[in-house]
């Protein structure tokens, strides 16, 4: 029987990949995203029949709860979701943009409220599925570049925090997913970047690691080791690195 598989965020970046590896292992995909048109290139280059498509953009909570339960329908169940979508604006170090803060607050976090909720509620009561968020390493601390995206992401590591503890004793794994440094849109023109691995690299990881059980990964795994030393580093050294 197939897997079966909705994945929020899949026109483009991570969340492409993750829907092009799975529609390849013969999943049951629901790719779910707000330029259906780039859904559409997505699944032609795919042979497999066993797709959904739905256009929805994230920031239209009140669709979500409808848009799950259509999948589901259509599926005729589900057995693991993924929160890929994201955006990261442009602020300059002396800019403070409200609706930039908001867009990114809205994207990058409620609307994994809005899908991810649905899928717990729905998880719990047949007591498995699996639960992964596409979060960032961006999410360890506040940092001097984009504060409200480093607060979405970590607002995204508690709530799937939450999730995880709410959820392990019905026998359901949630997996948080900090990458580094990834090949997309996002970073396009970003200059110094190191460790850069492409995005269907980071999605074989993600995928692998949701199939193993794990709980929190840095996407490559070397990042785990700049995620420590970035927790440890006290507050009053922290402010004054240009990081």
């Amino acid at each position: 029987m197939s897997k079966k598989v909705i994945v929020i965020g899949a026109s483009s970046g991570i969340g492409a990949e993750i829907a092009k590896e799975l529609l390849k292992s013969g999943a049951y995909v629901t790719l779910v995203a707000r330029r259906e048109e780039e859904l559409h290139k997505l699944v032609a280059e795919i042979p497999s029949s066993k797709y959904c498509i739905i256009k929805h953009d994230v920031s239209h909570f009140a669709e979500a709860p409808k848009f799950f339960a259509d999948a589901i329908k259509i599926m005729e169940g589900l057995d693991e979701i993924y929160y890929c979508a994201g955006i990261l604006e442009k602020v300059a170090i002396d800019e403070f943009s409200v609706e930039k803060d908001i867009r990114m607050l809205t994207i990058n976090t409620l609307g994994a409220f809005a899908w991810l909720n649905s899928a717990a509620d729905y998880f719990q009561k047949k007591n498995s599925g699996k639960i992964i968020g596409i979060s960032s390493i961006a999410g360890d601390r506040g940092r001097v570049g984009s504060p409200a995206y480093n607060t979405s992401k970590a607002a995204l590591n508690t709530y799937l925090e939450s999730l995880r503890n709410r959820l392990a004793r019905k026998g359901i794994q949630v997996l948080t997913v900090k990458p580094g440094f990834i090949e997309t849109d996002m970073t396009k023109g970003m200059q110094g970047l190191f460790w850069l691995i492409s995005a269907n690299a980071a999605a074989k990881i993600i995928l692998k690691a949701a199939a193993n059980g794990k709980e929190n990964i840095y996407v490559p795994a070397r990042w785990a080791l700049v995620g420590l030393i970035i927790k440890m580093i006290p507050s009053f050294i922290f402010k004054k690195l240009n990081v």
